[in-house]
């Protein structure tokens, strides 16, 4: 009967052996597709390449020769490297806080109505058409009070008509950001936060990365118009898709600015 119960034993050992592992992955995995696009990324990636190769290999000697000294200082070092962690991700655990605090109950969701999804999409394309760069944010549920309050105040009914007028070459607000929040231009000229993702093609100019920042660093929603190129970009999410049509930049505002709000509303 002995041998049945360590049987037993070993087998009970190796299903929580099996769970933990699976409990380590799904941490790892979650914590790389947070952090993919960002600089974070790769820096855990370096990380856990340090860990693996180097102490990894020496605590794992230490442990077989009993060396109680380097032992006990890997010990000491692993709450340490927890602290650094905390440090080193900092904004990316900022962002994420930030919209885990400002989602569900605790959010207030400012929503874009139709009309003015269409005039933003009539702007877009006009400057498109005569490739006028632009760069409009459109804030929904994270506030951007302080991109507002350090650009020029507006306050102003958005119609593309002003928006043209903002972004045009001789205008002294155009090479910075509108941003939207509710059915206003709440300020124009507005310095939003570049990205940092080392995966970006260098040829991405500032506008662009302008865009993707601020949707990394909030929710969002960025229309971007190429300067050089005249292309429609819709910025969401720390994502950038390029070349959009008026229909299709049109049905992307839609359902971000518009169809969330009504889901959560029906829900």
């Amino acid at each position: 009967m002995d041998w049945i119960e360590r049987i037993q034993g070993i087998w009970r050992g190796g299903l929580v052996a099996v769970f933990e592992i699976f409990l380590l992955f799904l941490v790892i995995y979650l914590l790389f597709r947070f952090l993919r696009g960002s600089r974070g990324a790769a820096v855990l990636r370096g990380i856990f390449t340090v860990i693996g190769l180097i102490f990894g290999i020496v605590f794992l000697f230490a442990s077989l020769f009993e060396l109680e000294h380097i032992t006990y200082i890997f010990e000491k070092l692993a709450a340490l490297f927890f602290i650094a962690l905390l440090i080193i991700f900092q904004p990316e655990l900022r962002r994420g806080l930030l919209r885990l605090g400002l989602t569900g109950p605790f959010g207030h969701f400012v929503q874009a109505s139709s009309p003015v999804l269409d005039e933003i999409v009539q702007a877009a394309t006009a400057m498109s058409q005569r490739s006028v760069g632009a760069l409009i944010a459109i804030q929904r549920e994270v506030p951007m009070n302080a991109y507002v309050e350090a650009g020029t105040p507006m306050n102003s009914e958005v119609s593309s008509e002003l928006l043209q007028t903002i972004f045009h070459p001789g205008s002294a607000l155009h090479d910075g950001a509108v941003i939207v929040q509710g059915n206003r231009i709440a300020a124009a000229g507005c310095l939003l936060p570049l990205t940092e993702n080392p995966e970006l093609s260098k040829t991405m100019g500032t506008r662009h990365r302008a865009g993707i920042g601020l949707s990394e660093e909030s929710d969002a929603v960025t229309v971007v118009v190429s300067e050089e190129t005249g292309r429609i970009s819709l910025g969401f999410d720390g994502k950038l898709k390029q070349g959009l049509s008026p229909d299709e930049l049109r049905k992307e505002l839609t359902r971000l600015c518009l169809e969330t709000v009504e889901a959560g509303t029906a829900a």
